[in-house]
């Protein structure tokens, strides 16, 4: 049998499948029911400074190509998560804590204070699309506030710090290098893309609460592949690519593009929540066939054709 597991700065993986921020993650229970489900990773949802409603309902809306959700950072903010995760080092995997700041304060005081909690890393949240204040339309994605932001969470924390970045930037090779001059130990790649909305037809309104939302899903895929493709050949941290993986098959792409682990959000309302196991069994079964005994051999091997 092929060997799956992943070393990703010092998290030790059975395999290199992670729970995408935003799915699952509101509890320790969920992020248990990610793991029993084969996840080698899990990230919790984002925890904001202040608790946060969020968009109003409906927040996620399914089309053909994919997923657009407009959830809006529902949380109950960082001094209120302590109870939840208290203790979620027993989870069974890695857990990865996904922060997001409207500017480098917020992730100062975030990392600070998550980093008395039991999360093995800290991913923060520079990218999303559809929510007034934060990531993209707070100005966040740019090389200077990435780097300044960057090195002010690792000032603050032990725990490796992963940036999550946009796919909506033409300079995104620029940002994971500021992330990476500011201390980076890894780049997630990527957010979700848009924003985008779908209209009734009938009541003539947009159907989701918060009018936009996020693209995910399949449609994303092409683009994610792309991103990570060019991150990996503009550093020389290692990548969580994240972007419409529903299979083992998109679990190879996203290695033979450069990642080292991968990201999976969507897939699991596809899928179930044993998604995790689903894509680790068939990423095997195509390793095996093809003589590889190691992911380590996969990782980047489209940079070699």
């Amino acid at each position: 049998m092929p060997d799956l597991s992943v070393d990703l700065c010092g998290l030790k993986m059975a395999n290199p499948t992670i729970l995408a921020s935003g799915i699952l993650g509101i509890s320790r229970a969920s992020l248990a029911l990610a793991v029993r489900g084969g996840a080698g990773a899990v990230t919790t949802k984002s925890i904001s400074v202040e608790p946060r409603k969020g968009h109003p309902a409906p927040i996620i809306i399914t089309y053909s190509g994919g997923m657009l959700n407009s959830v809006g950072y529902s949380n109950p903010g960082i001094d209120n998560v302590a109870d939840e995760f208290a203790d979620v080092r027993d989870v069974g995997a890695p857990v990865i804590g996904s922060l997001t700041g409207r500017d480098e304060e917020d992730y100062a005081i975030l990392a600070e204070k998550a980093g008395r909690l039991g999360f093995d890393a800290l991913e923060i949240v520079l990218s999303c699309p559809h929510t007034p204040g934060y990531g993209t339309m707070a100005g966040l994605s740019t090389p200077e506030i990435t780097e300044r932001i960057t090195r002010r969470v690792k000032a603050a924390t032990s725990r490796p710090v992963f940036v999550k970045l946009s796919p909506n930037v033409m300079a995104l090779t620029e940002l994971a290098k500021a992330a990476e001059a500011g201390g980076a130990n890894a780049i997630t790649a990527v957010n979700t893309a848009g924003p985008g909305m779908i209209i009734d037809i009938k009541s003539r309104r947009p159907i989701l609460g918060g009018r936009i939302g996020g693209l995910s899903g399949d449609a994303l895929r092409p683009i994610a592949v792309r991103c990570v493709f060019e991150i990996y050949e503009a550093v020389k941290i290692p990548i969580i690519g994240t972007g419409g993986v529903s299979t083992g098959e998109h679990a190879a792409e996203m290695l033979l593009a450069g990642a080292t682990a991968v990201g999976i959000g969507t897939a699991v309302h596809d899928r179930g929540a044993d998604v995790f196991r689903k894509v680790a069994e068939e990423l095997s079964a195509l390793m095996e066939a093809e003589g590889l005994r190691s992911i380590h051999e996969m990782r980047g091997g489209a940079h070699e054709a």
